[in-house]
């Protein structure tokens, strides 16, 4: 069994970043600017921002976090973004879900610019993933794009399941894998709650991406002898070594499940990494675009 260290590959893509946007500067040009728009407090929201804006800082990003109170109009946000959409010095932007009840997700993450849409959620470039046009796809997808690729993980021909089918992972990673590419040219099926068989169904597929939210939900009666395991789930339970507090844990019983596979990542440590790294790849892409650059 071979951990999948999205550690170790999240800091090569970062060290990969560095070097270029060193090269730019060398050459007179801006670095790349990524925006994160937050509204309100959420203690996970704010988490994740403070970890892509020291990522930014690690490799040579302008970073910009704007801050919007949790009683802000969606008329006043879409003004934000629109001033973000027309602004040459950003390349790309991301607002952090989730959003109050009070404000339409989708009428945001549509009125973004498609070409800084670096989050990949935008319907326009989850259309032109569908039918495999090069775009931005989405970060969490895109990190276990590059983990089969550095792990040099075949997926021609493979049966892979996706267990979950969010907008954000579950139909984008599918989408991915059915491909005529690598990693792609893959027979996927996404199962969900409403899956008949599904112990079956996921007992026979070579790799198995889980992202159903659910903590250790897979089991290890559920994952064929010598599988790939992607557990793209990080949940928060009590922590029994230590009564008061609570751990991380995947979508994925890892100490059962771990033996019977070949590959498999850990969490954390895992897919929770690449994510970031990801936006960062995403980031370097559209500031090439906007700048003509191969």
């Amino acid at each position: 069994m071979i951990l999948l260290d999205g550690k170790k590959i999240s800091s090569d893509i970062k060290t990969e970043i560095a070097e270029i946007v060193a090269l730019f500067r060398k050459k007179g040009l801006r670095p790349p600017h990524l925006v994160t728009v937050s509204v309100g407090e959420n203690a996970a929201s704010q988490s994740y921002i403070r970890s892509k804006i020291k990522a930014c800082e690690k490799v040579g990003f302008d970073s910009t976090n704007i801050k919007l109170d949790q009683n802000i109009s969606e008329s006043e946000l879409l003004d934000v973004i629109e001033k973000l959409n027309v602004d040459p010095l950003v390349d790309g932007f991301i607002v952090q879900l989730p959003l109050p009840e009070s404000i339409d997700e989708f009428k945001i993450i549509s009125s973004i610019d498609p070409s800084k849409d670096v989050d990949g959620f935008h319907p326009v470039n989850l259309g032109k993933l569908l039918i495999g046009i090069d775009t931005f796809i989405s970060a969490t997808p895109m990190g276990i794009l590059e983990m089969l690729k550095r792990y040099n993980i075949p997926t021609e021909g493979k049966d892979i399941a996706v267990l979950g089918r969010s907008n954000i992972v579950g139909k984008p990673i599918a989408v991915c894998l059915m491909q005529k590419t690598y990693p792609g040219d893959a027979s996927v099926s996404v199962l969900h709650s409403r899956t008949k068989n599904l112990r079956e169904k996921l007992r026979a597929a070579d790799i198995v991406i889980a992202a159903i939210g659910k903590p250790h939900f897979v089991t290890s009666d559920m994952v064929g002898e010598n599988a790939v395991v992607i557990d793209v789930g990080i949940n928060s339970i009590p922590d029994a070594k230590n009564p008061g507090l609570t751990k991380l844990v995947g979508d994925v019983d890892f100490d059962n499940v771990a033996p019977k596979c070949s590959y498999i990542t850990p969490v954390p440590g895992g897919v929770g990494l690449m994510t970031v790294a990801a936006l960062l790849l995403n980031t370097l892409k559209a500031y090439k675009q906007r700048n003509g650059i191969d």
